[in-house]
């Protein structure tokens, strides 16, 4: 299928392209592996958790994975943080939310769909009203390729922490709907909650600069396995559990 132009006014054809699009996991693969040799990020785990969540993804059940959102570099990181974690034998079955602007420039583009993008128009750049026949689209696809065996990267704040690096922003509903319409479809997934940290920021400057984000610290929760039935008690859930891995992340920093 010809890829269609990211835009809200052909959302109906992005979102036709997007319920079915893989990336080339071979060039996935390589992609990780240099970001990963690039940013070497540090990768820490809660007791249990890194043979928890090997077995979870042995089991194949699809996961969503929850990173709270610091800085423009975070996708370059987080990538890297894939491969040097049990999340490498999952490159190329993995979903990815992104903001729809990535997806205008042709060699952004490619770089998005390579990691496994999927397109978000946001209400704080549309406005809520001219997003929400969009965001219903988003939603219902994530649910169908998290039915169908694929995973899920989300950062669920939605947007760069600018407020304070240490504390997790407000989680939206998006996440707990994805998780809810899942469950419609007789998939019950899990979450994985991973913090992000990259050391104490000050005040005037909590984004780092490129030099600055090699020094990442990740940290995996315990995973959740048994999700609450309503879209916001999932939202609840995933900001405490989020917290919860950013503290670690910054112990371990």
């Amino acid at each position: 299928m010809e890829q269609p132009v990211v835009s809200l006014d052909n959302v109906d054809a992005v979102y036709d392209f997007y319920r079915d699009h893989r990336q080339r996991r071979m060039t996935a693969m390589a992609a990780y592996a240099l970001l990963a040799r690039r940013f070497q990020p540090r990768v820490s785990y809660a007791d249990q958790a890194r043979d928890q969540i090997r077995e979870l993804l042995r089991s194949r059940r699809p996961t969503i994975f929850a990173i709270n959102h610091l800085s423009q570099h975070d996708p370059y990181t987080v990538a890297a943080m894939t491969w040097r974690s049990p999340l490498r034998s999952i490159i190329g079955r993995v979903r990815v939310l992104a903001k729809d602007e990535l997806f205008v420039d042709p060699d952004q583009r490619r770089k998005v769909d390579m990691m496994g993008g999927i397109p978000v128009f946001r209400g704080k750049d549309h406005g809520i009203r001219a997003v929400n026949a969009a965001g219903q689209q988003m939603m219902n696809i994530c649910a169908e390729r998290l039915a169908r065996g694929d995973h899920l990267a989300i950062f669920p704040e939605g947007t760069c922490n600018d407020v304070d690096p240490a504390k997790v922003q407000a989680v939206g509903s998006g996440i707990g709907h994805i998780a809810f319409r899942a469950m419609k479809l007789d998939v019950r997934p899990a979450l994985v909650s991973i913090g992000l940290s990259y050391g104490p920021r000050p005040a005037e400057a909590i984004e780092p600069d490129r030099e600055e984000a090699k020094s990442a610290s990740f940290y995996f929760a315990v995973p959740v396995l048994e999700l609450p039935d309503k879209p916001a008690d999932i939202a609840r859930l995933v900001r405490t559990d989020l917290q919860t891995a950013l503290d670690g992340a910054i112990a371990h920093y």
